[in-house]
């Protein structure tokens, strides 16, 4: 059984293979992803370490001069994905989208190496082109230099229509954005995605950051939703502290140096967002300064930096408390605006998933992180590589054949065969 799990999840990672880069799924989203594209790379890198090399440095050679990476490159067009090219009008030599995702390429870099030290010297110009990527989120993100740097669309999270983002987002308007059709209902049930209502929202911020010419240094005073987001500043963290790890073992000490420091800021900063009566990281709304009460797998993917080891094991218990039969749901079961099928508002992703288990594996909770990976892998085998899935029935969701999802397998089957 392992094997065939293995066998078809190289397959889909091949089947959306475009060369220099992988595509999420057919159809659904037919372009290159920032963090979908390292997280791949994890999963390539267990047959092909040459091929996983190429994902990051494809995504890196559309950075921008001011050192944001893109969450999306439009390599090729294809109009089966809203809003494309045309919409964002960023005038990049390679059409992108104008905001960025969370940042984990730095964590998917050095674990990518640490396995293939012979790509290291091959790799080098990516240690300044990622520091450069984390330098960008803390001079633009992070203004005041609280140490936290929050997201300008809800899209910058990967979590895109979270129950977090609920009551921020209602400051951003619907009205006066140009007609649209969307696309992504039409590959998949529009039940299971966001609504609307958030697309209005969505495609409203777009314009707001187009009128300003995508000048990212403008753009967070500018935009109505600014919020601090835990897993994506865990998430920061930890690629900082890995690429500083990373950069001491092959002798760039500068670099080492200057992401080791905006780790330890962050670091020092994360504790404002615990919530001891939730047993997790809650988000903070930067306009009001008021933590939003919004019990989402974000909190828990905090996990994923090194946090204190007493929030990790009450990490651990709020997942127990979940009482799913699949870990880990991205929203609490017994709290309002749970949906088991709606995207970020209830299902399993095994990304999150796997970062979870990274974390609290490195913390100390080696049983709660086994359950996760044995749960993720159960998934699979009864449901398929979907894009996520009902944390209560296990029913497939979303786009199939979901390169990520692929990916993720194969790094759990590893861990799996080490334990």
């Amino acid at each position: 059984m392992t094997d065939g799990l293995r066998s078809a999840a190289i397959g889909i990672l091949k089947a959306n293979d475009r060369g220099g880069y992988t595509v999420p799924t057919k159809g659904l989203y037919p372009f290159q992803w920032n963090w979908d594209s390292c997280l791949t790379a994890l999963g390539q890198r267990h047959f092909d370490a040459d091929r996983a090399l190429s994902e990051i440095e494809t995504l890196f050679a559309h950075q921008w001069p001011c050192g944001m990476a893109p969450h999306i490159i439009f390599h090729e067009l294809d109009d089966g994905y809203f809003p494309g090219p045309e919409v964002w009008a960023c005038g990049r030599p390679t059409p992108t989208s104008g905001i960025t995702q969370p940042p984990v390429a730095g964590f998917a870099l050095k674990r990518l190496l640490d396995g293939a030290p012979a790509l290291r010297d091959r790799a080098r110009p990516l240690l300044a082109r990622i520091t450069a990527w984390h330098d960008w989120f803390h001079a633009t993100r992070d203004p005041q230099g609280s140490g936290l740097v929050a997201i300008i669309h809800p899209w910058e999270s990967g979590r895109d229509n979270s129950v977090d983002w609920d009551i921020p987002f209602q400051r951003v308007p619907t009205e006066g954005i140009a007609p649209y059709l969307r696309r992504d209902t039409q590959h998949a049930d529009p039940a299971h995605r966001p609504t609307k209502e958030q697309y209005d929202r969505y495609i409203w911020l777009i314009e707001r950051f187009r009128s300003l010419d995508w000048r990212t240094d403008k753009l967070h005073d500018a935009s109505p939703f600014r919020v601090i987001d835990p897993s994506l500043n865990a998430i920061l963290i930890r690629s900082c502290l890995d690429l500083a790890d990373l950069a001491e073992a092959m002798g760039e000490t500068e670099i080492a140096r200057q992401n080791r420091a905006l780790a330890q800021k962050g670091l020092a900063a994360l504790p404002a967002l615990w919530s001891e009566a939730h047993g997790q990281y809650l988000s903070l709304d930067r306009m009001t300064g008021q933590l939003i009460d919004s019990r989402s797998s974000g909190g828990l993917l905090a996990a994923f930096a090194p946090i204190p080891v007493e929030h990790a094991a009450r990490i651990a218990a709020t997942i127990d408390a979940h009482a799913t039969r699949f870990r880990v749901a991205s929203h609490a079961p017994d709290t309002p605006g749970f949906d088991a099928k709606r995207y970020w508002r209830g299902p399993v992703w095994l990304v999150v998933n796997y970062m979870i288990a990274d974390g609290l594996s490195r913390a100390g909770q080696t049983k709660a992180a086994t359950q996760i990976i044995r749960s993720s892998l159960e998934l699979i085998r009864d449901s398929g590589f979907a894009e996520y899935y009902d944390p209560a029935t296990g029913e497939a969701l979303g786009g199939t054949q979901f390169t990520w999802t692929a990916a993720m397998v194969l790094e759990f089957l590893a861990l799996e065969g080490a334990a």
